[in-house]
């Protein structure tokens, strides 16, 4: 099931998701980011989360790519490890000429839905500048602001 899943993440990243993350993601999905403390339930807060980390992490070029093995500064997958129900993705980007190195976690359950998602980036300048930056694209999703 996980394999499904992972082809689908692949295909809402280059676009091609015609429902984007509300396929992917089940109701009660539980996003951990590297930045806020505590876990985030919900679809509806985990798809505001990716959607900005979409916006966010693109790399110093503007076009982001989402196949394995890819290099140019842009954010790429560059190792997959992939388990019963569970996926890691490693990735790499620059940003603001900083290098950032992370895992994504994906776990589905047997529907083929992601119920949890975990980010983890280092080193730690790329953790500052992520927070601040997804602190600001947060800011401008938000239409209370």
């Amino acid at each position: 099931m996980i394999e499904r899943v992972m082809a689908q993440w692949h295909s809402y990243l280059r676009g091609e998701l015609p429902d984007g993350l509300d396929d992917l993601l089940d109701d009660d999905v539980v996003f951990y980011s590297p930045i806020v403390f505590t876990p985030q339930r919900g679809k509806a807060i985990t798809s505001l989360y990716l959607q900005a980390a979409g916006q966010t992490f693109g790399g110093d070029d503007a076009t982001a790519g989402s196949e394995q093995g890819e290099s140019s500064g842009r954010f790429t997958y560059t190792k997959t490890v992939v388990g019963d129900d569970t996926a890691v993705l490693e990735f790499e980007t620059t940003m603001e000429g900083k290098y950032v190195n992370g895992v994504d976690i994906i776990r589905c359950n047997d529907a083929g839905r992601i119920v949890e998602f975990r980010v983890m980036i280092r080193p730690l300048q790329a953790v500052n500048l992520v927070h601040r930056r997804m602190a600001a694209m947060l800011e401008s999703m938000n239409p209370d602001a």
